[in-house]
């Protein structure tokens, strides 16, 4: 599932695609996107064609402030450039906005090459709320990077149709899937927190200012909240809830066995662009709650695996009401292996793609 983490030169023999993925998120974060873009090179694998990404590692970086967990290149424009002469990949996939994606977008544009692109993270929302920078400023840059992909990919008709009322063209769908041998019901599993006031009340994600959790841990619930992930924002919430269980980061089996541990898993994030979170924990028998936004929508809607309420409290112990066997029977619904032949359908069909609206962006370094 983790992204390779060197950069191959051409190996195929061109029986399938060559795909380049340029991304600024990958290992060692821990987030939606980098499992997503994981699982994407698996199962292109399993159909016959290569991934080769392009990330951070790679190159000298720096740690972006405010966010030590995740280091941004630097100097990428010459190497990346070089890096996508010797590939001559049949297909580029700009995954990010950042310094990474921005290199590639140049070299693209600057070779008369068609390349695709996805909306995964909503910058403007996060910058405006630790920095209070309007969010029209941010989605402005945002949608001229974009603006020349033959597509944009974004996981949900919610967000296909928000950001085409906000000027992007091209929008179409690539949605998600979960990893079914990982995640999964495990009756009788004996867990750390078991000893701990029922019912368990579970976040995973980043612990961040965007995601909300204050909301989450604010709230007046019987038993016992659980926090997984790590972040900025983790030893401020360690210190003013005191009475929360912090687990820091979990991986693999571990993180899998914390879902299937849980009583009901809580997302109180309004801002995500799916919530990858949501079909893990379904995955694992353990229903969710959570607020009536995108992400939430798009992937629960009013199916009885949750609740999705405007009081976060009130979804909660509705939540606690679902069968965990319909959970389990609704997150089958998510295939990586259909979400990767939405993503191959997406992809350019001819060599050139000539685009009005190959504005400059600013120089990355």
């Amino acid at each position: 599932m983790n992204i390779i983490s060197s950069f191959e030169r051409p190996l195929m023999d061109g029986r399938g695609l060559r795909v380049a993925i340029i991304t600024d998120a990958a290992p060692p974060q821990v987030n939606g996107v980098v499992r997503t873009l994981g699982k994407l090179g698996e199962e292109l694998k399993k159909l016959g064609h290569e991934a080769h990404y392009i990330t951070p590692d790679l190159f000298h970086t720096i740690p972006l402030p405010s966010y030590k967990e995740i280091r941004i290149a630097l100097f990428a424009k010459r190497r990346v450039s070089k890096m996508l002469d010797e590939l001559a990949p049949d297909a580029i996939h700009i995954a990010t906005e950042g310094p990474l994606g921005l290199a590639a977008r140049k070299y693209c544009i600057k070779n008369g090459k068609p390349f695709t692109t996805s909306f995964h993270t909503r910058f403007p929302e996060y910058l405006h709320a630790r920095i209070r920078l309007p969010m029209s400023w941010t989605y402005a840059l945002i949608r001229r990077f974009h603006a020349p992909a033959f597509s944009v990919m974004a996981a949900t008709p919610i967000l296909k149709q928000e950001l085409e009322g906000r000027g992007f063209r091209n929008i179409r769908i690539w949605s998600r899937g979960v990893d079914a041998d990982l995640f999964y019901p495990r009756p009788g599993l004996q867990s750390d927190i078991d000893p701990l006031p029922r019912p368990h009340w579970l976040y995973v994600g980043r612990v961040a200012v965007e995601k909300n959790i204050d909301a989450f841990l604010e709230l007046d619930l019987p038993g016992t909240k659980i926090i997984v992930g790590d972040g900025p924002r983790l030893d401020f919430l360690k210190k003013k809830f005191t009475k929360a269980v912090f687990k820091g980061g979990l991986y693999g089996e571990t993180l899998a066995e914390a879902y299937a541990a849980a009583d009901c898993f809580v997302f109180p994030s309004k801002t995500d662009t799916f919530g990858l979170v949501l079909i893990e924990a379904l995955a694992s028998g353990t229903p969710v709650a959570a607020y009536p936004v995108q992400g939430p929508l798009d992937v629960i809607g009013d199916a009885p695996v949750g609740k999705l309420d405007n009081n976060l409290r009130t979804a909660c112990l509705e939540a606690l009401k679902a069968d965990r066997t319909a959970c389990l029977d609704y997150a089958a619904h998510f295939s990586w292996a259909a979400c990767t032949n939405q993503f191959l359908s997406n992809l350019p069909t001819g060599s050139i793609i000539e685009s009005p609206e190959n504005q400059p962006l600013p120089e990355t370094v």
